[in-house]
């Protein structure tokens, strides 16, 4: 092997440890979405734990965060809670600081 394949390889390796860490981040942080959605739609624990597992398997309908706020601001609207997208990205932005926070610590 010569060095440029060791540093190849090297590159490789942190591309994929950083595309895994962006999929955790972004898992726990829609967790911790549902979870807040949840308090202001005042459901149940049992219900929190499940509307968190649905807002992070909204995630995967398309690319980017737009599906996971159009179900939020669907699912708090149907509930009367008064909110808005704005509230909702800044939610999104506040929880992607937090999730990946807590994963760092995790380690």
């Amino acid at each position: 092997m010569t060095t440029f394949d060791d540093r190849e390889r090297a590159f490789e390796t942190k591309f994929a440890r950083d595309e895994e860490m962006a999929f955790r981040v972004t898992a726990r942080r829609n967790r911790l979405l549902g979870q807040w959605a949840a308090a202001k739609m005042k459901l149940t624990p049992e219900e929190t734990d499940a509307y968190a597992k649905a807002v992070v398997q909204a995630d995967f309908e398309e690319a980017g965060d737009g599906d996971v706020i159009r179900k939020l601001v669907g699912d708090l609207t149907a509930a009367g809670v008064a909110t808005d997208e704005a509230t909702v990205r800044k939610a999104l932005d506040e929880l992607t600081v937090e999730a990946r926070r807590q994963l760092i610590e995790a380690r």
